[in-house]
């Protein structure tokens, strides 16, 4: 018999004391900032009152079965969900802090339904005429904003897994793009690809 999933309540709690000023709000969070390659991606998700997500945790806490697990589940039971990015060429136009935000404000848009309140993981915000609330350590907070830390990151996953066939020699199936000595071994062998973040990579260019 499987081990029951413990519920880690305080997620759900904190978005419940939430809920009392915002009835519809949304979670939002991040994944891809720190790669030398590929777009960051950004995820928003409603959760509707009373829900129980068990094993809901920060994405960065739990296995990659895990979280594709969770991520079938999420959208199965969120009342609205987004994921949007911003591309590599964005992330060179603009710098990756404010890609990020860009994708966040990508996420927010995207939603199907009007939502009163923002909660955003970490401690900027992107500009959107909506209230917003940064949550340092959102992800370990919220359930919303969990949730969305597993969107996300499970979404960037797969976009560079798909980008590992297009450029194989990297292994960006393997270091999803970050900044590995086998990744760094690679750039030395093949040079830049198109898909690389320049800026994050003036040394060798």
């Amino acid at each position: 018999m499987a081990k029951a999933l413990a519920v880690k309540t305080q997620l759900f709690e904190y978005d419940e004391a939430v809920r009392n000023s915002y009835p519809v709000f949304c979670g939002v969070d991040e994944a891809g900032r720190g790669p030398l390659a590929g777009d960051v991606y950004a995820a928003a998700v409603v959760l509707p009152p009373d829900v129980v997500i068990p094993g809901l945790d920060d994405s960065k806490k739990l296995t990659e079965k895990r979280r594709e697990a969770l991520y079938d589940e999420i959208i199965a039971k969120a009342s609205a969900c987004c994921i949007a990015a911003a591309t590599v060429e964005e992330i060179e136009q603009l710098n990756i802090l404010q890609a990020a935000m860009l994708a966040m404000t990508r996420a927010v848009s995207g939603l199907d339904i009007p939502v009163q309140c923002v909660l955003i993981d970490g401690n900027r915000l992107p500009r959107m005429n909506l209230p917003m609330q940064a949550v340092i350590h959102g992800d370990a907070t919220s359930a919303s904003i969990a949730a969305a830390s597993v969107l996300a990151k499970v979404a960037r996953d797969r976009y560079m897994l798909a980008l590992d066939q297009q450029y194989p020699e990297y292994g960006f199936c393997k270091h999803k793009g970050y900044g590995t000595k086998a990744h760094y071994e690679a750039l030395a062998a093949h040079g830049i690809s198109p898909v690389h973040r320049r800026s994050f990579l003036k040394n060798l260019t």
